[in-house]
């Protein structure tokens, strides 16, 4: 897997953590020791980013000679890179490299939990990620197995309740307008309960997104639309976590919709130094 964030971009999060480099290491004079530096999974994790600590190690120039690949579920204990360099070059990239590999690595962890409880079921991020994130919180859904809801405003039809407040016309002529408009998109729109659910389904929407419906009610809008000769999609939204996803599955969710990746603890990873 190739890094998601450029050299340029790793370069700039070398300078934040060095802007006029490493005052520790230049004080004690140890900088030209020959060292080498190991990455571990302090418990078991599905590892994220790991491209781009060695990216960053090789920047300073350092060599690293062994790492694991994004998407690899390690133990506790487990190694996933090794680097070599002198000391100056080591620590310049080890805390930036470390929190990189620890954050994307509790967000690939996150969705990969849910991902096993979904039965088979697709897993869908949405774009509620850190601002300023995207392309590596991106990469970590995908590396736990689930896909992106949205990218961003540009690329789907989601209309939102906050829509519909300026638009002053039947449902049924709001997904025609948009079909014309965007013919080659499916039309997606949240609905609020198992009212609006109907409302909508028969209006023609492809897509309903159930927000914050319990599995029970998400139960109740599946027999309310199982009867159309076409039946929306159901996106369980909101809320929707790995203790309660298979529970989603099971009231009959098409898609799980979830944000929760985006907040998961960072996944601890060990860091040994060693004089070489």
């Amino acid at each position: 897997m190739s890094p998601a964030l450029s050299d340029e971009e790793l370069s700039r999060l070398l300078l934040d953590d060095t802007p006029c480099g490493d005052l520790t290491t230049e004080s004690l004079a140890i900088g030209a020791a020959a060292a080498r530096l190991d990455f571990g999974a302090r418990g078991s994790m599905v590892v994220c980013g790991t491209e781009e600590a060695a990216r960053l190690f090789e920047l300073v120039g350092a060599r690293v000679i062994w790492r694991v690949d994004s998407g690899t579920a390690l133990d506790a204990g487990a190694c996933m890179l090794v680097a070599e360099g002198s000391a100056a070059q080591l620590h310049r990239a080890w805390k930036t490299a470390q929190t990189l590999v620890e954050w994307a690595g509790g967000i690939a962890s996150a969705a990969a939990a849910i991902v096993a409880q979904a039965r088979g079921v697709a897993v869908a991020c949405t774009r509620k990620n850190v601002p300023g994130t995207k392309a590596l919180s991106v990469k970590a859904v995908k590396t736990g197995g689930a896909v992106m809801h949205r990218l961003g405003l540009s690329e789907t039809l989601l209309v939102f309740a906050e829509h519909r407040l300026f638009v002053d016309e039947a449902p049924a002529a709001t997904v025609a307008r948009l079909r014309r408009a965007q013919p080659e998109k499916k039309t997606v729109v949240e609905v609020g309960d198992v009212a609006e659910a109907r409302v909508w389904a028969q209006a023609g929407a492809e897509v309903l997104q159930l927000e914050k419906f319990s599995p029970a009610a998400v139960a109740e809008c599946r027999a309310a639309v199982d009867a159309l000769a076409v039946r929306p999609l159901l996106a369980a939204a909101g809320g929707v976590r790995a203790d309660n996803a298979a529970a989603y599955v099971a009231a009959g969710a098409d898609l799980l919709v979830t944000s929760a990746p985006f907040t998961a603890p960072p996944r601890d990873v060990q860091v040994d130094f060693f004089r070489r």
